[in-house]
């Protein structure tokens, strides 16, 4: 059984983080995944780097396996033409301009809609398609600054610090990618396609769950708390004394199996912990006992006697203590493939055989190959190398 998407086509005109990884989860899945980028530079984060591998920067190797590469210059008609011929025989089109910018290659929706109306079309850009910041220029970092999530990170009394990945443009390609699923279902019942509108402040706005919800029942700004929780008690890193330890104290029966395995009976009987209302209400005295009691043993000692009373805990990993858990490397979340670990797409299909990892294309590897499939003879590749179609 092959995977769920395999035999779909998508055409990938998008860059950066947010299409790509999108795009990407649609390739994981099984769909052709054919990604038309600029002659000569490509994707901008070919050039994000060090570290380079063979090449191509880290950063690009992350978000592009088992995509093809055509290199063209949309700025021609050649070029133009050859995107409506792909898109013909396409299921999915996934595009990153500033919004207003592909309507000017006649490639836009509306534009793409009279060659293929069952097409699902999806646009992703900093704010969207309509309102009044739709033209301004963005990044993750602008859109996370806006979301009011930042506002919530880090330590009390410090500046704001941003995720170490970029969550909104993340939030953007996974949300699209399943706008794009939801679009390609109805498509089996209507028989078209649709158009979808991503933006990455929409989609990080949204992550702020129970920040927001709290915030609009009570007209509070959800104060910094670094690794703690604000409606749970103890949840939260604590220094040991070698590395930080994890605690998730999710409710009462935990809070008594934790107090045990601590050896702090005594704090599961005192009337300010017993319940985790009471805990959050009384967290500046709860917590400071237990930091204190952390420190004065490694992160290994205590993580082993709260395992055995099944209370969720852990040290708090490196990259490297990830690569060499046994679990990890047990669900083959990281292989290694021609020398180097790759990370994988993380749902598994247990009855279907999903084949090699398929690495990240070279500029222009699948170019000469696509235009055969669109049945260009030699001669007219070479004619639009010589146009400046092809860069």
């Amino acid at each position: 059984m092959g995977l769920p998407l395999q035999g779909l086509r998508v055409i990938d005109l998008s860059k950066d983080f947010a299409g790509p990884f999108c795009t990407m989860i649609l390739s994981d899945l099984g769909a052709e995944v054919i990604k038309v980028e600029k002659p000569t530079t490509g994707d901008e984060t070919r050039a994000w780097g060090p570290p380079f591998v063979k090449g191509m920067s880290s950063y690009f190797l992350s978000l592009n396996r088992g995509k093809k590469s055509i290199t063209l210059n949309l700025k021609t008609r050649e070029a133009q033409k050859i995107v409506r011929q792909l898109a013909r025989d396409a299921d999915v089109f996934v595009e990153s301009y500033r919004p207003g910018t592909i309507a000017r290659f006649k490639l836009d929706y509306s534009s793409l809609r009279r060659v293929n109306k069952a097409l699902v079309y999806c646009s992703i850009s900093g704010f969207g398609q309509t309102g009044p910041y739709r033209d301004r220029p963005s990044y993750d970092i602008i859109a996370l600054a806006m979301s009011g999530l930042m506002s919530t990170t880090g330590e009390e009394g410090r500046p704001p610090v941003r995720v170490s990945v970029p969550v909104a443009d993340i939030a953007a390609g996974h949300y699209a990618a399943t706008a794009i699923l939801a679009a390609l279902a109805r498509r089996l019942v209507k028989g078209v396609g649709d158009y979808i509108d991503v933006s990455l402040l929409d989609s990080i706005v949204s992550w702020l769950t129970y920040n927001a919800t709290n915030y609009f029942a009570t007209g509070i700004q959800p104060r910094r708390m670094g690794s703690a929780h604000p409606s749970i008690v103890p949840y939260q890193a604590f220094r040991c004394r070698d590395r930080d330890l994890i605690v998730a104290v999710g409710n009462d029966q935990q809070w008594r199996a934790f107090c045990e395995a601590i050896g702090r009976e005594d704090l599961a009987e005192d009337e300010r912990f017993r319940t985790n209302p009471l805990r959050v209400l009384n967290r500046n005295a709860l917590v400071p006992k237990t930091a204190r009691l952390f420190g004065k043993q490694k992160a290994n000692y205590w993580h082993k006697l709260l395992l055995e009373k099944r209370v969720p805990a852990t040290p708090v990993y490196t990259i490297r203590n990830v690569a060499e858990d046994p679990h990890v490397r047990s669900r083959k979340t990281i292989v290694k493939q021609r020398g180097l670990a790759h990370l994988v797409f993380p749902v598994r299909f247990p009855r279907v055989s999903a084949g090699p990892l398929l690495p990240a294309p070279r500029l222009g590897e699948h170019t000469s190959r696509i235009l055969r499939e669109l049945r260009y003879s030699s001669r007219a590749i070479e004619r639009l190398k010589q146009s400046g179609a092809l860069g």
